[in-house]
């Protein structure tokens, strides 16, 4: 048996001003680039050993999620593969 945490993240090539610090009274200065590229990242940590596996996706969606699950059966063929997930939509 294979017990299994997944998650992912998104990581953006543009920084959020609301969470960015800056000094008391000067202004923060974001540089911009003229678009807004941005990755998925799928990951899954086995609870009984640690190995830690991830994929890269240019799109978060049902559709590039279960393309991760499909690697990872192939990554645990012929095992019993428990996985837990949270209440992201995708899933």
């Amino acid at each position: 048996m294979v017990l299994l945490y997944e998650d992912e993240s998104y990581i953006h090539a543009f920084q959020a001003l609301r969470a960015t610090w800056a000094e008391v009274e000067k202004q923060k200065e974001i540089p911009t680039y003229g678009h807004h590229t941005s990755v998925t990242l799928f990951g899954m940590v086995n609870a009984l050993d640690g190995e830690f596996f991830c994929t890269q996706a240019a799109q978060c969606n049902v559709q590039t999620f279960y393309s991760f699950l499909e690697k990872t059966l192939d990554l645990y063929a012929n095992k019993y593969i428990v996985i837990v997930l949270d209440n992201d939509r995708i899933h």
